[in-house]
């Protein structure tokens, strides 16, 4: 009788992270990068001077900065109930509004700052920034690393958000995006969406001659401070303009395109475009810190064309999300 070798075979196993682990990952990612801003809007509200400067205006500013810092503080701690909705099982249990509105505006508020963030900090590796002499000269508002630590960390809650975000939505809502744009949306819808990407063009163009260097309806502080850095910031705020006017348009005209880009487009650029035209205005109708000449009123209604541009794109989106429903 002879022996054969008994040889146990296993299945290949996929060294390939599963969807639980990137998930607790993600998590733990986007918790960390709240820590940063939270700690230090918290030692500012105690009444600690960490990252301002001799001389800063926010030394003089008063209870309108603790009441400002108690505000972004509560909303940079809304994330981490955001991340526990987007994981937790329960979380697929919440009502859509309560979700979605939150999420539209940490889109809106984190976009612009993924996106310019990182080409300010090329530009300035790159020898562009603000020159030395004219750094020193001026009065610094916060340290350096301050802006640093609290856009990184927001650059990457924006991500982490987003990736938790779309497998969530995919999962509740995956019909929605799926497949083509479908049949033209009503006429009154794409009479909205004209006027959306009317007022995207118009700010688009805007943006970019600020970016450039003109001065016409800029404050002489806002003038003087421009740079490299500011313009990268300015054609960001075109590019959302423009996404917000193009998803509009595509979603509103429907065809045989599919229905992701167009959403995606909507979503973001309506987003960005509404939520830094809403925070852009309000901060222009605060108290001026540093006793300069205010925001010029063509600044604001500029400022408001954005609300109105990005409600605009909101709307349409918002229509075409029902019309998805609704077949």
């Amino acid at each position: 009788m002879t022996a054969r070798a008994v040889h146990t075979t296993h299945a290949p196993q996929s060294s390939a992270p599963s969807p639980g682990a990137r998930r607790h990952v993600l998590t733990a990612v986007a918790l960390a990068a709240t820590v940063p801003y939270l700690a230090l809007k918290a030692a500012w509200l105690s009444g600690s001077r960490i990252g301002i400067p001799d001389g800063s205006v926010l030394l003089e500013a008063g209870m309108f900065l603790t009441v400002a810092n108690a505000v972004t503080l509560a909303m940079d701690a809304c994330v981490i109930l955001l991340v526990l909705v987007l994981t937790r099982p329960w979380g697929l249990r919440t009502p859509a509004w309560m979700l979605t509105v939150p999420v539209f505006t940490a889109t809106g508020l984190l976009t612009p700052i993924l996106l310019a963030f990182p080409g300010q900090l090329l530009v300035r590796a790159l020898g562009f920034g603000t020159g030395p002499e004219e750094a020193a000269a001026r009065v610094p508002f916060l340290d350096d690393w301050v802006f640093i630590v609290v856009y990184t960390g927001f650059t990457v809650q924006g991500l982490a958000l987003a990736a938790l975000f779309v497998p969530y939505a995919r999962k509740r809502w995956g019909r929605r995006w799926q497949g083509v744009l479908g049949e033209r949306l009503p006429s009154p819808t794409g009479v909205v969406a004209a006027a959306a990407a009317s007022g995207a063009l118009v700010l688009a163009a805007i943006c970019v001659y600020w970016a450039f260097g003109g001065t016409a309806g800029l404050s002489a502080e806002r003038v003087e401070a421009h740079s490299a850095q500011s313009a990268v910031g300015s054609v960001v705020s075109a590019m959302c303009a423009l996404a917000a006017g193009a998803g509009a348009v595509l979603l509103a005209h429907g065809g045989a395109l599919g229905a992701r880009w167009p959403l995606g487009l909507a979503w973001v650029g309506a987003a960005a475009t509404l939520a830094w035209g809403a925070w852009l205005l309000i901060a222009s109708l605060g108290p001026e810190l540093d006793a300069g000449e205010g925001t010029p009123v063509a600044t604001q209604l500029i400022y408001a064309g954005q609300m109105v541009t990005g409600s605009l794109a909101t709307a349409v989106l918002v229509r075409f999300l029902i019309s998805r429903r609704e077949s």
